[in-house]
């Protein structure tokens, strides 16, 4: 089975927890953390935005990616939301196997 961690970006805290207990709550994840305060520096629409954003980490299967993109775009604000995935190569054990109960 192949595990992913996903990188979404919100504009704030309490979208960030909308987002985040959504996709818990409707299986998309297994489990997410929520960090305030990231700094994020980026081109938009020929210009270059310095904004306070919240991470959110999920992990999940990637089996679940594109479902979970198509309810990240409709919860989020953004006209184009940051939902990246990485692989998980490698876990404790015990965790992969809770992950895998999802």
């Amino acid at each position: 089975m192949e595990y992913i961690t996903v990188f979404i970006t919100a504009p704030n805290d309490q979208e960030a927890s909308k987002i985040g207990t959504a996709i818990v709550t409707e299986g998309l994840v297994k489990c997410v953390n929520i960090i305030s305060n990231i700094r994020s520096i980026y081109q938009w629409k020929g210009n270059i935005e310095d904004q306070s954003e919240v991470l959110i980490i999920a992990k999940t299967k990637k089996e679940k990616f594109a479902e979970l993109c198509r309810r990240v775009k409709t919860l989020h604000s953004y006209e184009v939301p940051e939902v990246v995935a990485i692989p998980i190569v490698d876990g404790l054990p015990d965790y992969l196997n809770w992950l895998g109960s999802l």
